[in-house]
């Protein structure tokens, strides 16, 4: 209760008055919101580059198959 008071009483005496007392009270509360934003957007990105590692090793894979299965037929 002393703590909503003492929160109360410099919201009051903020020069900006009770427009600034809401803007911080909005960007308190977006801040987790946002973190957890930023975070699944680095899961995003993570996945992303895995998927973009994992397609690259196919390829290499499957080039290198075309190119062993064509030197076989040429050698026969």
């Amino acid at each position: 209760m002393a703590d909503k008071t003492a929160n109360e009483n410099r919201f009051a005496r903020d020069p900006q008055g009770p427009i600034s007392a809401a803007t911080a009270i909005g960007m308190n509360a977006l801040k987790p919101i946002m973190h957890f934003q930023v975070s699944m957007l680095r899961m995003w990105a993570d996945s992303i580059e895995r998927l973009a590692g994992n397609y690259e090793k196919g390829l290499e894979e499957t080039a290198t198959a075309v190119e062993e299965q064509s030197n076989r037929e040429r050698a026969a």
